[in-house]
C-alpha cells in the first residue's frame, strides 16, 4: 500500500490521458485499487480466522503475499527487465523491512477485530511519515498539516479508546502496522525519482519474499487446497492493487485521487459485513471518519507543496 507515496511528485505529467480527461480514468482506477486493497484484507482475516482450514498464523499469511505476489511480477520482469545497477540497496532493503512488517501487522489486526476499523488505523500512516519527515528529513509543518495530524490522531483514539472495556490489543497492532507503513514511506521518498517505479516494486517483493518465507518457516502450518488459492489470490490481488493505484496516481493530481483510496474503508465494511457478519459501530465510524480526514487534508497539502 505505500507505493502510492512514491509517484505523487510526478503526477500528472507526461501522461496525454491525464492531460486529455483525467477525472474518470483516476477516478476509476483508484477505485479499483481501494477494492482490491481491502480484498487483500478480507482474505488475510478469512484464512487467519481458519474458515477454509487450519487458522494460519499472520507471518504464514504474508510469505503467501509476498511470494505470490512476486510470482505474478515475474513474467513483467521478463518482459520489461528494468535492471538493477546503481539500485540503492540499503534503501532498498530498509523499506522491504518495514514494508513486510507494516503488511504483517495489519493481516494479524484483520483477523482479530472490524476490518473497517483495523483499516483505518493503518491510514495513520500518513501522519507518521509527516512527524519522521520533521526528524529525519528536517520539513517543515504548517498549520494545516498540523491540523489534520490533531483530527487523525483524535480519530485514533476515539476508535482505540485506551482505557476503557472497548480497548482491544488488536488496535495496537493496527497502530504498529501505520507506524512502520509511515517509516516505509519514507524510505519510498529517498528512491522516488532516482530509481524507475518496475525496479522499485521488483526489489521490495523479492526482498520481502525472502524475509517473509523465513520467518514463516518458523510458524509453519500446512494450508488446506482452499487455503493455497486463497493465499495465491492474496498475492496476485495486491499487485492487481498496487498496478491499478500507480496509474491513478499518473493520471491525476495526488490530491485529487487520493481522498477516493479511502473508499478502502467502505468496501472492508461491505466485506465484513458479507463475510462476517461485522457491523462497524457509530462510535467506530466517528474515529474513521476524523482519520480519513485528516488524511485527505494532508495528502491535499502534500498536492499543492507538489505543484508549489
Amino acid at each position: 500500500m505505500a507505493d502510492r507515496l512514491r509517484v505523487a511528485p510526478e503526477a500528472g505529467r507526461g501522461d496525454p490521458a491525464a492531460s486529455h480527461n483525467p477525472a474518470l480514468p483516476a477516478i476509476g482506477a483508484m477505485l479499483a485499487a481501494a477494492a482490491l486493497i481491502a480484498v487483500t484484507t478480507l482474505l488475510a482475516k478469512i484464512l487467519g480466522r481458519g474458515l477454509t482450514g487450519p487458522e494460519l498464523h499472520p507471518l504464514q499469511v504474508s510469505a503467501g503475499r509476498f511470494c505470490f505476489a512476486m510470482l505474478a511480477l515475474v513474467p513483467v520482469l521478463v518482459w520489461r527487465y528494468p535492471g538493477f545497477r546503481g539500485a540503492a540497496w540499503p534503501l532498498h532493503i530498509g523499506r522491504s523491512l518495514c514494508g513486510w512488517g507494516g503488511v504483517t501487522c495489519l493481516f494479524a489486526a484483520a483477523a482479530l477485530m472490524p476490518l473497517a476499523e483495523a483499516t483505518a488505523i493503518s491510514f495513520l500512516s500518513p501522519l507518521v511519515t509527516m512527524l519522521l519527515a520533521i526528524a529525519l528529513l528536517r520539513e517543515r509543518v504548517g498549520p494545516w498539516r498540523w491540523t489534520a495530524a490533531g483530527l487523525a490522531m483524535l480519530g485514533a483514539l476515539v476508535l482505540i479508546q485506551p482505557g476503557s472495556d472497548a480497548f482491544q490489543v488488536a488496535a495496537l497492532i493496527a497502530l504498529l502496522a501505520a507506524l512502520l507503513m509511515g517509516l516505509e514511506a519514507i524510505f519510498i521518498k529517498r528512491l522516488s525519482g532516482r530509481e524507475p517505479p518496475l525496479r522499485i516494486l521488483a526489489i521490495n517483493n523479492a526482498i520481502g519474499a525472502t524475509v517473509a518465507a523465513t520467518a514463516a518457516a518458523f510458524v509453519w502450518i500446512a494450508p488446506s487446497p482452499a487455503q493455497w488459492a486463497l493465499l495465491a489470490l492474496l498475492g496476485v490481488t495486491m499487485v492487481i492493487g498496487q498496478s491499478f493505484f500507480i496509474q491513478a496516481m499518473k493520471r491525476a493530481d495526488a490530491s485529487f485521487v487520493m481522498p477516493v483510496f479511502y473508499a478502502t474503508l467502505v468496501f472492508a465494511a461491505l466485506y465484513d459485513l458479507a463475510v462476517f457478519g461485522e457491523r462497524p459501530s457509530v462510535l467506530a465510524g466517528v474515529g474513521a471518519g476524523l482519520i480519513v480526514i485528516g488524511a485527505v487534508i494532508l495528502a491535499w497539502r502534500e498536492g499543492r507543496r507538489a505543484r508549489a
